[in-house]
C-alpha cells in the first residue's frame, strides 16, 4: 500500500480544506460571542458598591445605637425590678441582716444613739441623791457623784451589749426582712424624691430609717432590768447609705429607666433586627450586634466596679465602708447577674451564627457532628432500630423543626423572669439536644437502584447476561 508520501499533493491539499475551511467559521462564531459578551458587560450596570457601603454604614450605625440600648435595657429592667417587686426587692435586701459589716455599723450606730438618749450626769446625781436618803453618810454620797466614768462606761457596755445581741439575733433577721417588706410601697416615693417611708432621699443622702430596731432594744434593756432606758423616746435614727450633691439628679434618671423599665428591651431588639436585616451580608450583621452586645455588657460590669469606688469615696464621715459595699454589692447582685445573662446570650448568639456558614472551621464541626450522628444511627439500625415514616417527615421538615426548636428556646428564655447564666446555658444545652436528635431522626430517603435501561440512558455500560 504506497504511503501518504506517495499521494499527490492536490490529493492532500484536497484532503485539508475540509478542516481548514471550518477556521474561519469559528474564528467568526468566536468573535461575535465576545463581541456580544462586550456588549453584555456594557449593558450591565457596575456594581452599586456605594449603595453597599451605605448599607453597611447604616447597619453599622443601628447596632452600636442597639448595644447602648441593650445596656440601658439592662439597668432599666433591674430599677423597674427593685421597684415593682416586693419579693426582688426583699430577696435583695434580706441578706444584708445577717452580713458582718452590716451588723457592726447598725450595733455602733444605735449604740451612740441609744446613749445619746440617756443622761448620765443626771442618773449619777439621781444615785447619789438615793444613796443619801437611804442614811449613806454624806462623804459617800458625794464619792459616787464623782464616779460619772465608770458609771459611763459600764452603761455603754451595757448598751452595746445588748444592741449586739439583738442586731445578731434570728429576731432581727426576721425584723429587717418584714421591715423591708412593709415599707416597700413608700420605696417608689423615696426614689422619685416624693420623701416617707424607711427609706429616704432628703439632705442629699440615701438614708434608712432604723428607729424600729432602736425601740428593740429599748424595750431589751428594760427588760434587763436597766429601768433609766424607759424614759428614752421615740427616735429615727438614719443608717446614711449614699451622699452626693448629685443624688437629685440621681433620682431623675433612676425614675426614667424605672419607665422605660418595660419597652426598652423590646426598642433594643427591634433596632438590633433592623441593623441585621440592612447589612449586605445578615450573617455578619447578626454576629456583629451579638459582639456589640456583649461589649455593652462587660462595659457595664467594668462601670459597676468603678462606680463602687466612687460610692464609697462619697460616703458621709464617720460612715463604715465595709458596710456600705455591702450594701452596694447586695443592690446590684441581681444586676450582675442580669449582664452575665444576656453577655452570655450575645456570646452563644455570635457562636451560632457563625457555626452556620461556610467557613472550614464551622464545615468542619458541622460534618463531624453530623458524621458522628450518623454512625450512632447506624449502629442503632444495625441492632434493629427501625425509625419508620418518622425518618422521612423530619427530613422533609428539617428546616421548619429547626426553627420551631430555637422559636421554643427564644420564647423560654424571653418569658423567664430572672435567667441567669445558668439558666441561658442550660437552655443552650437543650437545643443542641434538639439539633442532635434531629439529625439523628434525620434519615435520608433511599433511592432505588437504576434499572438497566435507565443505566443505557445514563452511559452506563449494561449489565453482562
Amino acid at each position: 500500500m504506497p504511503s501518504d508520501e506517495s499521494q499527490p499533493a492536490s490529493e492532500q491539499a484536497g484532503n485539508a480544506k475540509p478542516n481548514e475551511s471550518r477556521i474561519p467559521t469559528e474564528r467568526s462564531e468566536l468573535d461575535e460571542l465576545r463581541r456580544r459578551l462586550a456588549a453584555l458587560e456594557a449593558s450591565t450596570p457596575p456594581p452599586r458598591a456605594r449603595h453597599h457601603r451605605l448599607r453597611t454604614l447604616g447597619s453599622g450605625v443601628l447596632i452600636c445605637i442597639s448595644s447602648l440600648l441593650a445596656l440601658l435595657a439592662v439597668i432599666a429592667v433591674w430599677t423597674n425590678s427593685i421597684i415593682g417587686d416586693t419579693d426582688r426587692y426583699v430577696a435583695t435586701v434580706a441578706p444584708l441582716a445577717s452580713d458582718p459589716d452590716v451588723q457592726a455599723a447598725v450595733t455602733n450606730r444605735v449604740t451612740s444613739e441609744v446613749l445619746a438618749q440617756i443622761d448620765v450626769k443626771a442618773l449619777v446625781n439621781q444615785l447619789s441623791q438615793a444613796a443619801v436618803a437611804q442614811g449613806v453618810p454624806p462623804e459617800l454620797g458625794k464619792l459616787l457623784g464623782g464616779l460619772s466614768g465608770p458609771i459611763t462606761s459600764g452603761i455603754t457596755q451595757l448598751v452595746s451589749g445588748t444592741v449586739s445581741k439583738v442586731v445578731t439575733s434570728d429576731q432581727f433577721a426576721t425584723l429587717w426582712a418584714d421591715a423591708n417588706r412593709a415599707v416597700h410601697s413608700s420605696l417608689d416615693k423615696a426614689l422619685t424624691g416624693k420623701g416617707g417611708g424607711v427609706v429616704s432621699l432628703e439632705n442629699n443622702q440615701v438614708a434608712i430609717d432604723i428607729g424600729p430596731f432602736v425601740a428593740k432594744v429599748k424595750d431589751q434593756l428594760v427588760s434587763s432590768g436597766f429601768t433609766p432606758a424607759a424614759k428614752i423616746p421615740e427616735v429615727h435614727t438614719s443608717f446614711v447609705v449614699y451622699q452626693s450633691k448629685d443624688i437629685g439628679k440621681y433620682k431623675s434618671y433612676f425614675r426614667l429607666l424605672q419607665i422605660t423599665g418595660t419597652w426598652l428591651p423590646v426598642i433594643a431588639v427591634l433596632i438590633a433586627a433592623a441593623g441585621v436585616f440592612t447589612a449586605v451580608n445578615r450573617r455578619h450583621g447578626l454576629i456583629g450586634a451579638a459582639l456589640g452586645v456583649a461589649v455593652a455588657m462587660l462595659l457595664l460590669g467594668i462601670a459597676l466596679t468603678v462606680f463602687r469606688a466612687f460610692y464609697l469615696d462619697h460616703l458621709p464621715p464617720g460612715a463604715s465602708q465595709a458596710a456600705a459595699g455591702a450594701i452596694y454589692d447586695a443592690l446590684i447582685r441581681f444586676l450582675r447577674a442580669s449582664i452575665r445573662a444576656v453577655g452570655v446570650t450575645a456570646l452563644v448568639t455570635a457562636a451560632g451564627a457563625f457555626l452556620i456558614g461556610p467557613s472550614r472551621p464551622a464545615v468542619a464541626l458541622r460534618t463531624a457532628c453530623a458524621s458522628a450522628i450518623g454512625s450512632l444511627r447506624e449502629v442503632s439500625t444495625a441492632h434493629g432500630l427501625r425509625l419508620g415514616p418518622v425518618g422521612p417527615f423530619v427530613n422533609r421538615y428539617k428546616r421548619w423543626i429547626g426553627a420551631g426548636i430555637l422559636a421554643v428556646a427564644a420564647i423560654v428564655l424571653a418569658t423567664w423572669s430572672y435567667p441567669t447564666a445558668a439558666v441561658v446555658l442550660w437552655i443552650v444545652v437543650l437545643v443542641l439536644v434538639g439539633f442532635a436528635i434531629r439529625e439523628f431522626l434525620d434519615t435520608r430517603p433511599v433511592t432505588s437502584s437504576p434499572s438497566p435501561t435507565s443505566a443505557g440512558r445514563m452511559g452506563a455500560p449494561p449489565p453482562r447476561a
